[in-house]
């Protein structure tokens, strides 16, 4: 829940630093938002959840 929280934030961040910066224009972003919202709702929700939860994972346990 944490991870997934913490990417909605980041990605909410982007949004808008990409709108303000005029780089993406307020109707494909409302798209953009759509379509997550939406595929959220399909059968490849759990298998997408399931790959950023590994890719997650495998970022934390990267040593530098």
């Amino acid at each position: 829940m944490a991870i997934s929280l913490s990417v909605v934030f980041l990605l909410a961040i982007v949004l808008a630093v990409l709108i303000r910066g005029k780089s993406l224009k307020a109707g494909p972003a409302i798209v953009a938002v759509l379509f997550g919202f939406f595929l959220a709702s399909t059968g490849m929700a759990p298998s997408i959840n399931r790959f950023l939860t590994s890719l997650a994972n495998t970022i934390n346990q990267i040593n530098f």
